[in-house]
């Protein structure tokens, strides 16, 4: 068995081409370097470096090798992080979410809950969900993609709408409902990490205007001192974050302002998740307009 420190050495090497910048790198001397690199070969039984008069170089065989150990080297780290992961996985449930109402939900439930689980503070990018739990990162996910694979499988958990809080004295304020194309040229306060709700609101509001804010203290005072609108769901609308006091809240009636939600897990956390999911489909809103 070939030590990590030898492979280490060689890409190292493979990297900075001399002895003194892969010594420097590694924090060791150059002599230590000369004799790992004499003994890879020696274990190996091959030629992996051209040794003239004030130079070293990688033969071909040692660049291949340079290759091989790169990749074993990233194997290596890449088991220790999904078993440490999972380690943790089977002491508290890790969640995430690819949009901040589910997020929200969560939090709501833990403080009632007497499952033990930790809920992301940021949101999962939709292209990572399957492999945030393949490495055991998260032990589910609730994502607006259905996942179902050999390993994967998902459960419905519920709807989000979209509503429209337009200041109270709006011409479309007197209206019991509201389309995006009705939207049309309005100026929008809107939080920036929003997940997949950004790219429906930017694709189907037309001429719209985005006023993004990274903090929801920003948010939360241009909505109580400005009458710019903004949005809500049947999720967040209760949250407390918003000030709803001079502002209608108007539903979209558009198909694309409903996301339908999955919990995504692995097959054979089925019945460690299943408590939890229980609880968040009970407490999921069922307003409808």
């Amino acid at each position: 068995m070939i030590d990590n420190y030898l492979l280490e050495e060689l890409v190292t090497f493979a990297k900075y081409k001399t002895l003194a910048k892969t010594a420097a790198e590694l924090n060791v001397t150059q002599p230590t370097v000369t004799r790992g690199m004499q003994k890879l070969e020696d274990e190996l039984g091959v030629q992996l470096f051209d040794r003239q008069p004030n130079r070293i170089s990688l033969t071909k065989t040692g660049e291949l090798a340079a290759e091989k150990a790169n990749a074993l080297l990233q194997a290596n780290q890449q088991f220790i992080t999904e078993i440490k992961n999972y380690a943790q996985s089977q002491q508290v449930l890790k969640v995430a979410s690819v949009a901040p109402g589910p997020s929200i939900l969560l939090e709501r439930l833990h403080e009632q809950s007497a499952l033990d689980y930790q809920v992301a503070s940021d949101l999962l990018p939709e292209a990572q969900a399957a492999e945030s739990l393949l490495d055991h990162q998260y032990t589910f996910v609730i994502t607006n993609q259905e996942i179902q694979t050999d390993l994967i499988e998902s459960r419905y958990i519920g709807q989000e709408h979209l509503f429209a809080n337009l200041d109270q004295f709006m011409y479309l304020a007197n209206q019991q409902q509201v389309t995006f194309k009705e939207l049309a040229g309005l100026s929008f306060v809107v939080l920036s990490d929003i997940g997949p709700w950004k790219e429906v609101i930017q694709d189907n509001i037309p001429d719209a205007k985005f006023l993004y804010q990274s903090e929801y203290d920003a948010l939360t005072e241009l909505t109580k001192y400005t009458n710019f609108p903004f949005f809500t769901t049947n999720i967040t609308e209760p949250d407390g974050t918003y000030d709803t006091t001079d502002s209608v809240s108007l539903p979209i009636t558009d198909d694309s302002a409903t996301i339908t939600f999955y919990a995504a897990y692995l097959k054979d956390q089925r019945r460690t998740v299943t408590p939890l999911m229980k609880e968040l489909v009970k407490i999921w809103p069922k307003k409808q307009f």
